[in-house]
């Protein structure tokens, strides 16, 4: 009878061990394992967006128009110099020949490519007639101008290379000048010359001798005109011919310069 237990327990034994066996190799229903993630999907899918900074509240930055700056077609400052020949009139021609040289420099501050204001310093040679020095009895004689100048400029464009302008306004003119050799005597009677010259302040010539040297102050004025040629470097030829007439003291100077330059 204990040999019959012993295998009804051996028999218990191995249902036991095979039921447990069975439990443990047997999934639970309710738990699936998790899906593999797939190789289709976009890397984009798989990692989070770049985080894209807000510009909600940043302030905007207002631009208004800026207002576009036209080159300049001129010059500033504009200055010129140029030698001449210097032709008389009035009663200046009357004892001054002709032909004597001429030189002026000068400056213009431009406000535009047609106005500007220009100043200008002449020195002209008037050399005495042979008729002036027999009135004055000398042998020889010297005899100059220096003139100073200030007054508007109008500028002409022509064509790209060839223009024109106008110069007008007042004149201040020293004249000056020396006999050499004079044999006048002293109290005599003035004569035209002396009067044109300076040298009588009253009706006769001066006893104290300083006849022999002149210079007059004279207040006018200048007008003229010239014409310019623009060469290749942006220099410019000009032309220019002027009257200039001034007076003092009864008498007047009267010139007329033709001056040939450069301007730039």
């Amino acid at each position: 009878m204990i040999g019959k237990f012993a295998n009804v327990l051996a028999l218990l034994s191995s249902m036991v061990l095979m039921g447990a066996r069975g439990v443990s190799q047997t999934a639970p229903a309710d738990q699936t394992p998790a899906p593999a993630p797939s190789a289709q999907q976009p890397a984009a899918a798989q990692q989070p967006a770049a985080q894209q900074p807000d510009t909600s509240q940043a302030p905007t930055e207002e631009t208004s128009p800026r207002r576009r700056v036209r080159p300049r077609t001129y010059r500033p400052w504009s200055f010129n110099a140029g030698l001449g020949a210097n032709l008389d009139s009035g009663t200046t021609k009357t004892f001054v020949r002709g032909g004597g040289y001429d030189g002026t420099v000068g400056a213009a501050r431009n406000a535009s490519k047609y106005l500007g204001l220009r100043g200008d310093f002449l020195f002209a040679d008037l050399p005495l007639r042979q008729s002036s020095l027999a009135l004055a009895q000398a042998q020889s004689a010297t005899s100059y101008l220096f003139a100073v100048t200030l007054g508007p400029v109008i500028n002409i464009p022509a064509t790209k290379d060839w223009g024109g302008y106008i110069v007008f306004g007042p004149g201040y003119y020293r004249r000056f000048g020396t006999l050499s050799g004079d044999t006048a005597i002293p109290g005599s009677t003035c004569n035209a010359f002396y009067k044109w010259w300076d040298g009588c302040p009253n009706v006769s010539i001066p006893l104290s001798g300083n006849f022999i040297h002149s210079s007059q102050n004279d207040f006018g004025y200048n007008i003229g005109a010239g014409i310019t040629r623009k060469m290749p470097s942006g220099v410019e030829l000009y032309a220019e011919f002027r009257l200039m007439h001034g007076s003092a003291n009864g008498t007047t100077t009267d010139v007329r310069p033709i001056t040939v330059g450069v301007r730039w």
